[in-house]
């Protein structure tokens, strides 16, 4: 699977800190998880969804491509949708009980 919602969460945490290790040390997972489901979403999807920057001056860090935001979007309108019609369809059926 490309993206579910431990992947999303890292992904959005990357964005948030710029760090992965930052995103892993907040998401209480190792580095080596870490940097494991990110090579494995860079594996499945058709661009890479990250960027790293080595060190210097202002020091390194990981930074989401345009193409990871916008899967960070679609996954977020999906689940914005399905949640939508689950709740619409519970409604549908209280109505029939």
């Amino acid at each position: 699977m490309l993206l579910g919602k431990g992947r999303v969460a890292l992904l959005k945490e990357i964005e948030q800190t710029g760090s992965l290790s930052k995103a892993a040390k907040k998401l209480n997972i190792s580095y080596k998880k870490a940097w494991s489901l990110i090579q494995d979403v860079n594996k499945i999807s058709k661009q890479t969804v990250t960027h790293k920057t080595i060190g210097g001056k202002g020091g390194g860090g990981t930074q989401l491509t345009p193409y990871g935001k916008k899967l960070i979007e679609t996954y977020e309108e999906i689940k914005s949708n399905c949640t939508a019609f689950l709740e619409n369809e519970t409604k549908k059926l209280n109505e029939l009980l």
